[in-house]
């Protein structure tokens, strides 16, 4: 499948490992020009900066005197094992919103202006399938992910006049990171017998999660990624795209 992706320009939010890293190589492998924007400058094309300080993400769309794609792959749980949620304190909940919903707010008011004045291009926030099925294991990050996929839909009517277009994208289970933080975080409670290593611990809850009892791997977000940047996506706005292995089932 052709793409036609050659020469557009990307912004990756995330850029630095794991599945935003996946993403910035897919772009770059289509011939884009892409920039990314992370808290670890890993690479040449990515700029150092917080997605939670809106002057630095400001300074970084201003770097682009035209954007064509918009991708934010930046997530961040609790650190901590939140069933039932009362294992929290409310004030667990601030930093986890901030960035993984709000600092997804600060890319699209950064960019918004730009892309409308194209009058093309799209927007892609990364979301999880914790914030479609109520997950009880990290309560601020399932409602910071669930607020994410209702703020997608917004942007995507208010910006589908201009001819933007706007999804989410859903991982399931990926070795990244942040999986091995839910799987540090959910050992805490447990005595010293009971704890499992993360290989053990991951074999079984993707048995257990996972209809295809497989891994997702960061390759395949890049795939689906670049393919809602083409013109074979020019219909696709407001919506949540799963590659879970059928964790999520909507009936």
């Amino acid at each position: 499948m052709k793409l036609n992706l050659e020469g557009q320009s990307v912004a990756v939010f995330g850029a630095a490992n794991g599945i935003g890293r996946a993403i910035a190589e897919g772009f770059i492998a289509e011939g884009c020009h892409v920039l990314g924007f992370d808290r670890t400058a890993n690479a040449s094309f990515i700029v150092t900066g917080d997605a939670t300080n809106y002057d630095q993400v400001q300074s970084f769309a201003d770097r682009f005197e035209a954007i064509d794609h918009v991708i934010y792959s930046v997530g961040a749980g609790s650190g901590k094992f939140g069933f039932p949620f009362w294992n929290l304190h409310p004030n667990d909940w601030a930093h986890v919103l901030d960035i993984n919903l709000i600092g997804a707010v600060r890319v699209a008011h950064a960019f918004a202006p730009k892309l409308i004045e194209r009058r093309s291009g799209s927007m892609l926030f990364l979301v999880s399938v914790a914030g479609q099925i109520g997950s009880q294991t990290d309560p601020p990050y399932s409602a910071a992910k669930a607020g994410l996929i209702n703020f997608t839909q917004c942007a995507a009517k208010d910006l589908a006049p201009h001819g933007i277009r706007v999804n989410a994208l859903s991982p399931g289970m990926v070795k990244t990171d942040l999986n091995q933080a839910v799987w540090s975080a959910s050992q805490q409670h447990l005595p010293e017998a009971e704890r499992q290593t993360y290989a053990a611990w991951a074999d079984e809850k993707i048995r257990k999660v996972s209809p295809l009892g497989r891994w997702q791997q960061p390759a395949e977000y890049a795939a689906m990624a670049t393919f809602l940047a083409s013109h074979n996506a020019k219909n696709i706005t407001g919506q949540t795209l799963n590659i879970d292995g059928g964790q999520v089932m909507h009936s």
